[in-house]
């Protein structure tokens, strides 16, 4: 589904990414790990067209992405979830999910009701608070808002960017089991999460990413008993985190 092979993307002269080459098959949810300024954030950026590549190649459905600008790329069903919501907190939570599902105004008020009843069956919540300021929501349901408003343009690829920044436990646990139902329905993930422990937990697949380089890869189970990461991301003892439950 989702193809990068050799890609540089900096800033300036900054140069981030350093030759990263990865891919996402469909159906599946992989993540991207590393500490602070690994790259995580750049590589979404520039997946999505917010940040133009240097060097490299994106292929999503086998189409080039390099060339395209960021409005372009989530009417071709790939979309990017942003750190901290990025939310119109002046705005309703129904008039947020409406502006997501804004690809689908040529196909009629019926098609954007449809998935707005969607939305409010996987966050009841926010069927609750749908006239309320979304500026005024906590942050567990301003997270729920950012991914129903993504899930709004019935994307096939959604990328989320450090989803459990700022939030609870308890909440964090739910927002991951809510990424597995999705995944479960027949979408696919390109996660970028901090906290390793939570993302490898629920991903199929997983890239470390140290210095805009892919150092280390591999199925979840074999990250979480990797040495390396166990000693850089997840502590001696990390325990469980998903209980399954979506």
């Amino acid at each position: 589904m989702l193809k990068i092979r050799n890609l540089q993307a900096g800033y300036g002269k900054l140069k981030v990414l350093k030759n990263v080459s990865m891919h996402v098959d469909k159906g599946e949810i992989v993540t991207i790990i590393g500490a602070n300024g690994a790259g995580k954030t750049t590589l979404l950026s520039t997946i999505s067209g917010l940040l133009r590549a240097a060097a490299g190649e994106i292929a999503f459905e086998d189409r080039n992405l390099i060339a395209l600008a960021p409005q372009k790329i989530p009417a071709l069903g790939c979309v990017m979830i942003p750190e901290g919501r990025q939310i119109f907190a002046s705005l309703s939570v129904e008039e947020n999910l409406i502006l997501g599902g804004h690809v689908l105004k040529k196909n009629g008020k019926q098609a954007l009701r449809q998935q707005l009843d969607e939305q409010y069956a996987l966050f009841p919540i926010l069927r609750e608070r749908r006239e309320q300021y979304a500026g005024t929501l906590s942050g567990g349901e301003q997270q729920m808002l950012a991914m129903g408003r993504a899930l709004m343009s019935q994307p096939s690829l959604i990328m989320m960017d450090e989803p459990s920044t700022g939030l609870a436990p308890l909440i964090v646990k739910d927002i991951f089991n809510v990424i597995v139902k999705m995944r479960d329905e027949g979408k696919t993930v390109l996660l970028v999460e901090q906290n390793a422990k939570a993302a490898l937990q629920v991903a199929d697949r997983g890239y470390v990413l140290e210095t805009g380089k892919v150092v280390l890869q591999g199925t979840s189970p074999d990250l979480l008993e990797d040495a390396d990461v166990k000693r850089a991301y997840l502590g001696k003892d990390y325990g469980e985190f998903y209980d399954g439950k979506a």
